[in-house]
């Protein structure tokens, strides 16, 4: 199964299906289908759920894309991507991983 790391502070948010989607920068194609996310600190704790659509989009029209401009202006948003990744630029190529909430991806795991 394919793995991601995520930083703990999202793993409730993935937890309760308030987070469905990822961005990632140079770490390997994800493909639709299982996707195991892993806390990056505590390797016990991990989530699957169901990669839906894979976007590849610049870093820059991200916010656009998912409809959050006012929450993620330009600044803000490469801050944080700084954060995990210190060498992005908003010129940046990003894979915008999207996926089910763990809920329905139990649905569809018991129903495939």
């Amino acid at each position: 199964m394919q793995q991601l790391t995520l930083v703990p502070r999202l793993m409730p948010a993935v937890r309760q299906g308030e987070k469905t989607s990822t961005i990632r920068w140079q770490e390997g194609d994800v493909i639709t289908g299982p996707l195991r996310l892993v806390n990056q600190q505590d390797p016990d704790d991990s989530l699957v759920v169901w990669v839906t659509r894979v976007d590849t989009l610049l870093l820059r029209d991200v916010a656009a894309a998912l409809g959050k401009q006012a929450e993620w202006p330009d600044a803000v948003m490469l801050e944080g991507m700084r954060e995990h990744y210190p060498a992005i630029t908003l010129n940046s190529e990003v894979q915008v991983i999207h996926h089910l909430t763990p809920a329905q991806t139990r649905l569809k795991l018991n129903t495939t």
